[in-house]
């Protein structure tokens, strides 16, 4: 959880800039634990979603592809 919360401080202090934000939801996302990833969808689509909807978008789908992939 601590390292949940360190991403979101992280994201808001990058959240000026698109790039920037992508980045460090894709490692965010490879970081932390699958409840932790599910959490955080929420919390982006909360903070961020009107801004950034496309980019917290292709982030999530592209770890939802690596889990269909990986169950199929």
């Amino acid at each position: 959880m601590v390292t949940l919360n360190y991403v979101k401080v992280i994201l808001e202090k990058v959240s000026f800039d698109a790039k920037l934000f992508e980045k460090e939801l894709k490692k965010a996302i490879k970081t932390l634990l699958s409840d932790e990833v599910k959490e955080l969808q929420v919390w982006c689509y909360d903070k961020f979603g009107k801004t950034y909807k496309q980019v917290i978008e292709k982030c999530f789908n592209r770890i939802r592809r690596k889990m269909i992939g990986l169950s199929a």
